[in-house]
């Protein structure tokens, strides 16, 4: 919508999307909606580009109002925050959607260039009696929105590095500007109490006192005194007592000057447990997958030592599909084996698969399966099938298409949404005229039929291929890319 409704540049953008990735932090501490609004391209107005609703209050908005666009003139505060550069507060509530809404603006500034304007709205229809824990919040909301109308905040060095940052419902402390502690909120102080700590928080030196409490664990973070003492916007962990709470610290710059900093602080014990679980199970799978490749190899190994003590072709030949049908499977677990998750590149244990139909041809008439398409990514569920398709597939094209003579195979894959279609064609003699799929008794095209029909509830297809050859078709239901969410968060 920035791109297209208005003139801001990719700079500008960034610091957008910076700000709104980090401003749940200003509605939770205003207990207050925020809305974006942006000057239009062409003409006079303003276009709503992101909302926000506080987890610390009602909301003021039941609607979404991203994409609504008005001119100027039909909200004042908006056009003044603008022109006047500054915070505006005037006016009294307004009733238009049935409660009393308080209706505050704030610019956005990058460097020395307003981007838009924030607007403020809190639902008044709870207002009560603040409680200190509450003026806390609104005080060091005005210190924030003050941050963001000079240019100070979101914090253009700060990369977070843990996966969830705390909130402010988790905890909250508010230091002084010499990171003394001057509020602690329940959570907070709960958080310290388990890593030990036996004092009031209130009136100590947080860098000082985290640090005692968490000597004992060994080298500390090196970030952990900036960290704690509020005096640089980062994040970190400490460890204390089999307790791990998450810390960040978000320093306090108004009018040039430090005034302090605020400190948000998350137990993340259960969470960090679970983490390390899941690691280990994750290890403990990818042995087992290695240790199954190993056993398959194995068996293997012993199929063709038992092949090459048999003195009857057929019986011969039939040993080693067994071979070639458990090495297929083997690929899949080797790959299994080295991958973090139950997902495999399929193209690559097709290659190989590929490769090994090559080596069954005929030294006369070699010939090396030629793959277009991709796969794409698959399941362990149904890549170790779909890896027995393809290898029954490519030795019935090399021994019954083919007839162990020159020729080509092609295997075509099309991945869709959720749908994978792979075509194994050759250009052999074709299929005899009284050929009757469904009446196979072909050992091979059982295992496939069973395979697709059977396990993957697919579609699969025997037919002439156009000009000469056969093709099969074999059409399964597949979940959709797993790496299709990060080309959405990309775009």
């Amino acid at each position: 919508m920035v791109r297209r409704h208005t003139a801001l540049d990719e700079a500008d953008l960034d610091w957008l999307h910076s700000l709104v990735s980090d401003w749940q932090l200003l509605a939770d501490l205003s207990f207050a909606d925020l809305i974006l609004w942006v000057p239009l391209r062409d003409g006079p107005g303003w276009v709503a580009v992101a909302q926000m609703r506080p987890t610390t209050g009602p909301t003021a908005y039941q609607d979404d109002l991203v994409g609504s666009i008005v001119r100027i003139g039909r909200r004042p505060l908006i056009d003044a925050a603008w022109e006047e550069e500054r915070i505006c507060r005037e006016g009294d509530p307004e009733w238009t959607s049935g409660v009393p809404v308080r209706e505050e603006t704030i610019p956005v500034r990058r460097g020395r260039r307003l981007l838009g304007v924030i607007q403020r709205s809190t639902n008044l229809s709870s207002a009560r009696t603040p409680s200190r824990l509450e003026l806390t919040y609104l005080q060091s909301a005005s210190d924030l929105a003050q941050m963001v109308a000079e240019g100070r905040f979101p914090f253009a060095e700060e990369e977070p590095t843990l996966v969830r940052s705390p909130r402010v419902g988790d905890g909250l402390l508010r230091l002084d500007r010499s990171g003394k502690v001057t509020y602690a909120s329940p959570n907070a102080l709960s958080a310290y109490r388990r890593l030990g700590l036996t004092a009031d928080l209130v009136g100590t030196d947080l860098g000082r006192t985290t640090q005692e409490l968490c000597s004992t664990t060994g080298p500390a973070d090196e970030s952990l005194p900036l960290v704690a003492a509020g005096r640089a916007p980062r994040e970190t962990e400490v460890e204390s007592r089999g307790t791990i709470v998450q810390l960040r610290s978000i320093p306090l710059i108004v009018s040039g000057g430090r005034i302090g900093a605020l400190v948000m602080v998350r137990d993340v014990t259960e969470l960090r447990r679970r983490e390390r679980e899941l690691m280990t199970k994750d290890a403990t799978i990818r042995e087992i997958h290695h240790r199954v490749k190993n056993n398959l190899q194995t068996v293997a190994a012993l199929l063709r030592l038992q092949s090459r003590r048999l003195s009857s072709e057929e019986a011969r030949e039939a040993l080693d599909e067994a071979v070639r049908r458990v090495g297929s499977i083997a690929v899949v677990h080797e790959t299994l084996s080295r991958t973090p998750e139950e997902i495999v590149d399929f193209d690559d244990i097709a290659d190989r698969v590929i490769a090994m139909a090559g080596d069954v041809s005929s030294a006369e008439a070699r010939l090396v399966p030629m793959r277009t398409g991709s796969f794409g990514l698959l399941p362990a569920a149904v890549a170790t099938p779909m890896a027995m398709i393809l290898t029954e597939l490519l030795q019935n094209a090399v021994e019954h298409g083919l007839a162990y003579r020159p020729g080509r195979i092609d295997v075509i894959a099309k991945r869709e949404a959720e749908r994978l279609t792979v075509c194994v064609a050759d250009d052999g003699r074709g299929l005899p005229e009284d050929f009757d799929a469904e009446g196979a008794t072909s050992l091979g095209l059982q295992i496939v039929r069973t395979l697709v029909v059977g396990e993957l509830g697919g579609r699969l297809e025997i037919e002439p291929r156009d000009g000469q050859g056969t093709q099969v078709v074999v059409e399964v239901p597949v979940e959709p890319a797993p790496n299709a969410h990060k080309d959405a968060e990309r775009s």
